[in-house]
């Protein structure tokens, strides 16, 4: 039996993950009384006596909780604070090494959503030398307002919301989003991308796009078809040809803890887009994935990659 700690059950992740959980036969939920919930011993206490324990905090919150850690648990932060930092991995396992690295690992760094999306497209591009690491890239993305958190969530299931709420709403205008660093690192680019972050009126999904000229790359679509196609044959990450009819759908594979890696575009201008669910590979999906292969299990045990 493997016990697992949640600090910061109550936020949107803890919850979707504590609620994949609790119905699993091989795993112990360790919980704290409401009373206890943010006192610091008994917070380091829990941690502790955990083999595997989701930090589903602030960043500062998730600092301090790594600092309480100094035993053999298993440490699974889905906050921003490390995942570029030393000593701990990252953790998207489809990524070429990246697997063995985090069933190796004691530290973990879940990736952030949209982050997930361009890295996926990106990274092995730039791997295979197609894609230079000087590129000048653009990304949009679209997000369903799940991934804003609890406040959003209320913000947008209110009785009645702002007229604001009912369209689509650029964020990140500063081109300063917290998901940033990790695309660059992770990456392996020189310059940062031109981000544009969407959230609109639907719960959960996500569609990342990144856009490229033709002379943006050393090869053509086929090319990135067979590089995205050696990277990602599944089970949870998977190149397709996925039925657009004219349209993208960015809650196409909500409910889902896969991610479906699609080509569009002609010969001149490319759309690389990355369809998933912010709360799945995005976010608890993924989280459950990474605890999975520390634990050695088969990958997708308590997940739903929808195939």
């Amino acid at each position: 039996m493997t016990h697992v700690f949640i600090d910061g059950s109550a936020g949107t992740t803890g919850l979707r993950i504590h609620e994949r959980l609790q119905s699993r036969k091989d795993i112990s939920l360790i919980s704290l009384p409401e009373s206890l919930r943010k006192d610091p011993k008994a917070r380091e206490e829990a941690i502790n006596s955990a083999d595997v324990a989701f930090f589903c905090l602030p960043d500062d919150a998730a600092v301090e909780a790594a600092s309480m850690v100094h035993g053999n648990t298993a440490v699974i932060d889905t906050s921003t604070a490390h995942r570029t930092a030393p000593g701990w991995v990252y953790g998207f396992p489809e990524l070429a090494g990246f697997r063995a690295k985090i069933a190796a690992s004691h530290r973990i760094a879940n990736p952030g959503c949209h982050a997930s999306g361009f890295i996926a497209l990106v990274q092995p591009l730039i791997q295979a030398g197609i894609l230079k690491k000087d590129a000048a890239l653009t990304c949009f993305s679209l997000t369903g307002y799940s991934g804003g958190g609890k406040k959003m969530i209320g913000d947008y299931e209110c009785d009645n919301p702002p007229s604001e709420l009912s369209a689509p709403r650029q964020y990140g205008l500063t081109q300063n989003h917290k998901h940033l660093p990790e695309m660059v690192h992770i990456c392996g680019l020189e310059k940062v991308p031109v981000f544009c972050p969407i959230v609109s009126d639907f719960y959960s999904g996500m569609l990342v796009t990144v856009p490229l000229f033709q002379s943006d790359i050393r090869g053509n679509q086929k090319d990135l078809a067979e590089i995205y196609s050696s990277c990602y044959h599944g089970p949870i990450v998977h190149f397709d040809t996925m039925p657009l009819s004219g349209m993208a759908a960015a809650n196409a594979l909500a409910g889902r803890d896969d991610m479906a890696i699609c080509l569009g575009g002609n010969e001149e201008r490319i759309l690389l887009m990355a369809f998933f669910d912010n709360l799945g590979k995005g976010a608890s999906g993924a989280a459950i994935q990474n605890m999975n292969i520390i634990l050695g299990l088969e990958e997708t045990t308590g997940l739903n990659i929808g195939r």
